[in-house]
């Protein structure tokens, strides 16, 4: 062949080559086959992004939306999920598997009404698979009709009865059910019909763990792991049994047993830093990760870990360095942002935090956590409504969040509205039966309206599932202090105070219930054991300074405690305030200065201090110092209700702009609405702007009230 000749046909050959390359429908279906080779590995991140990139160039291409939707919801991105499921139906309605999977997401969500006509249309279409008789399965099961959804469950064994995972579902609702002899039979039936599946070895072992049978369900436990060796998900499932049975000495053994025959594995060499966490030793929790920090630099998730424990050691310098590093590399980490989120938060830097948040928000909006957090930032702002609302749609997202779900609870117990508390803890209990939380929210909420047999049904069933815990107790406790059955109630907070010496939550119920039967030496007395017993808490030097304080006993001791409290928690803005106004009850008020002006260098954006600080510096008539105190305040948190109530008052004082002092003190009637300092001085701004009608109105609200 000439050289002319293979010169053109190579040239011919390149071009063909190009033109493929070129081509969008061959390049979206190579995008298509590389996200199937992962999916097929299990790597469903990268099997996401090798679909998402076949969409770029055909945003009407099904498989690759349906594909897309399945690696989601791998991933546990349900909303991500739940887009791309709806988008597949649209563009191929005969898509059964996209129509079964959205129907158990809406179900998921307790979304039935848009669950059910999916369910109606499988029905039609494929009304023997074994399938869609599970999803109708789930679908009473959500509605509570539990017998119904057994029936279903049934005929999805009849019609394949070779399916592990059907004979498991089957044994969860006889559970439910109570046919615990039927359940145990499903169970094996489950493990015997898939040897290898670990779920089932473990669902198994949590029923023996349930009815009581410990020897069994350790038994069972171990053979999950002999199934599984190298596998940690049930080996973290034996220390969780373990550690139910209250041998810890034991779980801590078999994790460093488990380290040792899984050696380089991420989740095996963290489970140790991970159990004291758990049990709530943050000091060798950080021990450990400080070590696996070193050993490992490049592992992530070890670093992410390490900063969480970090800010809750409140070693927030070490945990932003870190954090930094971690951002450095990804600006747009997630976690790396919620962290140092909360990092701001704990420094009293909402508006920063804020910020932050809502960036990550920007790259992420279904995460649950970012929610959460940007709520907590959005109310030390003093922010309520959209705090509220950050909570609300982190519960949407992550109904088992019960951090957010507890905040939003705290939020309608604040504002007294009952009835939204109660939907709250209803919704817990829903989505976790087995917890005693939602009980123990809808019981405060009974117990606020004196419908005590409701609450004491409620604190007994949260007692029952949450045997070793002392919030039930507590509330017992307080529920006897309403009915004013003091020696009950001392019982009660004092068997708290067992289960778990460092509840200030018990200790300051015990302590009232000895004030409320005038027993003022026994309840000091409580708090000095107390402190005997956890020498490091402040919140138990603090309940003994006001203690002290109030009752006029021993100002010094007083002024003791509260240092020692400020001592171990230099964010702890309600024991500075108390120490300052010891400080000014015993004449000192430049010291008490001094010592708000100090801490404001340690903590220059907490607007609880900068308040405090303000109302000294008026005390002593410095009004410009106070003015400036306020505003700094206000800057951090534009609503605060205090500081506007005060700043209003100071300009007026000044011969400031009323318009402006009105609006403040508006702003701290909503905030404070039973306060009468801010309803006078609302009066007072109405009357200087000369709306006297108003005036008058709002001196008659406060006259009544008064």
């Amino acid at each position: 062949m000439s050289r002319p000749l293979t010169f053109r046909l190579c040239l011919l050959a390149i071009c063909a080559l190009t033109s493929c390359t070129r081509d969008p429908n061959v390049r979206k279906q190579k995008y298509f086959e590389s996200g199937e080779r992962y999916y097929d590995k299990k790597q469903f991140r990268e099997a996401a992004i090798q679909y998402s990139n076949a969409l770029q160039l055909d945003s009407r291409f099904a498989g690759a939306h349906y594909k897309l939707g399945e690696s989601y919801l791998k991933l546990h991105d349900y909303s991500r999920a739940f887009f791309e499921l709806a988008r597949t139906l649209e563009l191929a309605p005969d898509n059964n598997g996209a129509r079964l999977d959205l129907a158990n997401l809406l179900i998921s969500a307790r979304d039935l009404a848009q669950a059910k006509p999916l369910l109606d249309t499988l029905r039609e279409k494929q009304p023997r698979d074994p399938l869609t008789y599970q999803a109708w399965a789930n679908y009473y099961t959500a509605q509570d009709n539990i017998p119904a959804a057994t029936q279903e469950m049934i005929n999805s064994i009849a019609a394949d009865p070779n399916r592990a995972d059907s004979h498991l579902s089957l044994a969860l609702l006889q559970m439910r059910a109570g046919q615990f002899d039927p359940a145990e039979a499903s169970f094996k039936k489950a493990a015997a019909l898939d040897p290898g599946a670990v779920n089932a070895e473990l669902a198994l072992a949590g029923f023996y763990q349930s009815r009581g049978r410990m020897p069994e369900a350790e038994q069972q436990f171990r053979h999950a792991v002999e199934v599984a060796p190298s596998d940690t998900a049930p080996r973290a499932a034996y220390v969780r049994f373990l550690m139910a049975e209250n041998r810890r000495s034991d779980a801590e053994a078999y994790i460093r047993q488990t380290i040792k025959e899984i050696p380089g594995n991420s989740e095996s060499y963290r489970m140790l830093g991970d159990f004291y966490l758990a049990t709530g030793d943050l000091d060798r929790a950080a021990a450990e990760y400080s070590s696996l920090s070193h050993d490992h630099p490049k592992d992530i998730q070890v670093t992410k870990n390490y900063v969480q424990l970090l800010v809750l050691k409140n070693q927030l310098d070490e945990a932003a360095r870190l954090n930094d590093q971690i951002l450095k590399t990804n600006p747009r980490d997630i976690e790396g942002l919620i962290y140092r989120g909360q990092i701001q938060i704990r420094h009293n830097d909402a508006a920063g935090a804020v910020e932050t948040l809502q960036s990550a928000l920007k790259n992420d909006p279904n995460n649950a956590i970012a929610h959460y957090q940007l709520g907590i930032a959005l109310n030390l702002q003093q922010s309520a409504e959209r705090a509220e609302a950050e909570w609300r749609e982190a519960v949407r997202l992550r109904p088992d969040l019960t951090d957010a779900q507890r905040a939003l609870a705290s939020s309608e117990l604040g504002r007294g509205d009952f009835d939204a508390l109660i939907h709250t803890a209803d919704q817990i209990i829903a989505a976790q039966p087995s917890s005693g939380d939602g009980y123990l929210l809808r019981a405060s909420a009974n117990m606020r309206r004196q419908r005590y047999p409701e609450t004491e049904q409620d604190l007994h069933t949260a007692q029952s599932k949450a045997p070793n815990s002392p919030a039930p107790l507590v509330q017992l406790g307080t529920l006897r202090l309403l009915q004013k059955k003091l020696p009950e109630a001392q019982k009660f907070f004092q068997q708290a105070l067992d289960k778990d010496p460092s509840s200030t939550d018990a200790l300051s119920g015990l302590m009232n219930s000895y004030l409320a039967a005038q027993q003022t030496d026994k309840a000091i007395a409580a708090a000095r054991d107390q402190i005997a017993k956890a020498p490091n808490s402040a919140y138990a030097y603090n309940l003994l300074g006001t203690i002290l304080f109030e009752t006029k006993r021993d100002l010094s001791g007083a002024e003791t405690s509260f240092r020692k409290a400020v001592e171990l928690d230099r964010s702890n803005s309600e024991s500075l305030a108390k120490l300052g106004r010891v400080l000014i009850a015993e004449g000192h008020p430049d010291q008490a200065l001094s010592l708000y002006l100090q801490s404001l260098k340690d903590t220059p954006n907490n607007p609880a201090l900068l308040v405090l600080t303000g109302e000294l510096y008026e005390s002593q008539n410095d009004h410009d110092r106070a003015r400036v105190m306020y505003q700094k305040a206000l800057d951090l948190q534009p609503n605060n209700p205090l500081a506007s109530n005060n700043l209003a008052y100071v300009m007026m004082e000044q011969g400031g702009n009323v318009d402006m002092a009105l609006n403040l003190a508006q702003t701290a009637r909503r905030g404070m609405p039973d306060s009468a300092n801010a309803a006078d001085t609302l009066c007072w701004a109405f009357y200087q702007k000369g709306i006297y009608q108003s005036a008058i109105d709002q001196f008659q609200v406060r006259t009544s009230a008064g």
